[in-house]
């Protein structure tokens, strides 16, 4: 997979490569050491010139599976580091027990990889997890302990929301404010112990109770919390806060650019006021890194709260995290969507500061872009009618061809049966045809697609009045691809399967998930919203050469759209296909 690079006209500029291109520029970076990995400034002090120019990070908390939004930062950070010459690093946020599990950390590598990324260069692995750095933030918290830049507030959750005032009105200080750092530290060094219950106290950093910015106002930075943690078990009964502990990690991995959502932009004060503080103290390194924030991804049709998408899997609204009508990458992925598609997707909506909402239709259009000049073609019917071929000898059969891919001769040719009795389409047969319909009916004739041209005879009918099987009669000099293929003239051309030849399989007719647009904004309850057709399974009939599928095979069904052979329920003699994609956008009408 080829990746693009800053002068390819396949990456537009944006505001983040500006700044990256910037800094290169002005040898920004230029005195960076790196020792082989994560650590504070003594740490990076002993190692070499740092062989990357940049370093990225994608740094997801293990809570749920990823889904499509974070497709655009993965592109985004390892794409940059790609193209600069950098390294993105793969790290996780796994700073709160209590809602992450291994299961989310190896489907988040599982995604990654998926999407055509590592985490390998200059011969050094870069997977990190926050919790590896739990025994320096806890040092750095000690630190600005001593320093006068937090204390511990034994204030309650309820006084401290009431004393932090509004963005009109300034903070109340908290009783113990100005509480001498030698007590903070023992009461500090009590909490790491286990000696107060969780909830009783917190550390605060001490910054501005009268900040215009919220986030100043004394922040908290570690908690209580008695929770066993899926990597460190019950090592640790205080953990630190995200916001405190994020910049501290990409401190400590040298990342130089951070790139995270806008609604990180307000925490970025805190974030620079952190690492200048813990600078001062030589406990990191400098340059420091910055924080670039971008508009996150708003897809229609969908819903991306982890919250939620938890909800679905656990009531059973959805066959699972990866069940295919699902936003999340692993739902995609089983949907049939190709790694390139999302890649193409990302750099089509771009990277900006400005929040928007990207139609659904992008996504499909991407989908369709990538896989109409590489999906080998097939023959499905979806909704089988008999048609018998009433001149055509019983117990006979012979072979049609047809290309691989319409626009790759190279590619070869497909061989597939023709007999007596085929399965067609139902709604390419009616008794009485409406204006402008050209496929079979009473006396009209059709082409057989790759085969012959036939006339409709009539059809014979359940006691209900059901039409369940159409006669014809073929005319034998008019096969496709022979000197007499065009000697008679027909506006229809229907697709169809050798009844006796063909292969039976479980075709699932994946739709959106939601009717609406906008499935869960202004407090809406998205279930309502659910699309009761999103998935239809029916039994369907498809070309012998099928036969020979694999998982995660793609193929365009001719006139139908683009399926997959399911990558969890495919298997031989019971094939699984389920529909990726239509040929043409049916949403936009």
């Amino acid at each position: 997979m080829s990746h693009p690079t800053p002068t390819e006209e396949t990456s537009p500029s944006n505001f983040i490569r500006q700044i990256i291109e910037h800094d290169l520029a002005a040898n920004k970076f230029a005195q960076r050491r790196w020792n082989g990995g994560a650590g504070d400034a003594s740490f990076q002090a002993q190692g070499q010139p740092d062989p990357a120019k940049i370093r990225t990070r994608f740094p997801p908390e293990p809570n749920g599976y990823l889904h499509i939004g974070h497709a655009k930062s993965i592109c985004l950070n390892f794409g940059l580091a790609q193209a600069y010459g950098g390294v993105c690093h793969m790290r996780f946020d796994d700073t709160n027990p209590e809602k992450e599990e291994q299961e989310y950390v190896d489907s988040i590598l599982d995604a990654v990889q998926w999407l055509g990324f590592g985490w390998e260069a200059n011969g050094q692995d870069h997977l990190f997890y926050a919790s590896d750095y739990f025994d320096f933030m806890y040092r750095a918290a000690e630190y600005l302990i001593t320093a006068g830049h937090a204390y511990v507030d034994e204030q309650s959750a309820d006084e401290m929301r009431a004393n932090r005032g509004t963005l009109t009105e300034p903070g109340k200080p908290s009783p113990w404010r100005d509480r001498r750092a030698e007590e903070n530290l023992v009461r500090f060094r009590e909490m790491r112990a286990g000696q107060h219950a969780d909830g009783s106290m917190v550390l605060r950093a001490k910054i501005d109770m009268a900040a215009p910015n919220m986030n100043l106002r004394d922040p908290a930075i570690y908690r209580i919390k008695r929770a066993e943690h899926h990597r460190t078990g019950n090592t640790w009964c205080i953990y630190p806060m995200y916001t405190f502990a994020h910049p501290i990690e990409d401190a400590l991995e040298q990342i130089t650019h951070s790139i995270c959502t806008l609604e990180f932009e307000d925490q970025r004060p805190f974030y620079d006021w952190l690492l200048a503080r813990l600078a001062e103290g030589g406990l990191l390194a400098e340059p420091l890194p910055k924080q670039y924030e971008f508009a996150r991804l708003n897809l229609t049709y969908a819903v991306t709260s982890k919250r939620k998408l938890l909800q679905m899997v656990q009531e059973k609204i959805v066959d699972g995290w990866d069940d295919p009508r699902m936003p999340t990458l692993a739902g995609i992925r089983r949907r049939g969507y190709t790694p390139e598609s999302i890649q193409l997707f990302c750099e089509r909506i771009g990277v900006s500061k400005a929040d928007s909402w990207i139609d659904y239709s992008i996504l499909e259009g991407a989908l369709r872009d990538d896989l109409d000049p590489k999906a080998a073609r097939a023959i499905a019917v979806l909704n089988p009618l008999k048609l018998i071929i009433d001149n055509y000898p019983a117990g006979q059969s012979e072979a049609c061809h047809a290309p691989i891919h319409p626009h790759h001769p190279e590619l070869g040719k497909r061989e597939f049966p023709l007999s007596r009795e085929l399965w067609i389409e139902a709604e390419d047969f009616t008794e009485t045809p409406p204006k402008g319909y050209f496929r079979l009916f009473p006396g009209n004739k059709v082409r057989l697609r790759y085969g012959y041209v036939v006339e409709c005879t009539g059809c014979d009918k359940d006691a209900n009045g059901n039409v369940v099987t159409v006669h014809c009669q073929y005319l034998p000099d008019t096969k496709s691809g022979t000197p007499g293929a065009d000697s008679v003239k027909v506006k229809g051309n229907i697709h169809w399967v050798s009844a006796e030849h063909a292969l039976a399989a479980e075709v699932r007719l994946f739709d959106r998930l939601f009717t609406d647009p906008h499935p869960d904004s202004g407090g809406k309850d998205f279930k309502a919203a659910l699309n009761p057709n999103a998935k239809q399974v029916i039994q369907a009939y498809l070309e012998p050469t099928l036969a020979h599928a694999a998982p995660e095979n793609r193929y365009q069904f001719e006139r139908h759209g683009y399926f997959v052979a399911d990558r969890k329920d495919f298997q031989a003699g019971q094939p699984v296909f389920n529909r990726i994609a239509t040929l043409k956008d049916s949403w936009g009408k």
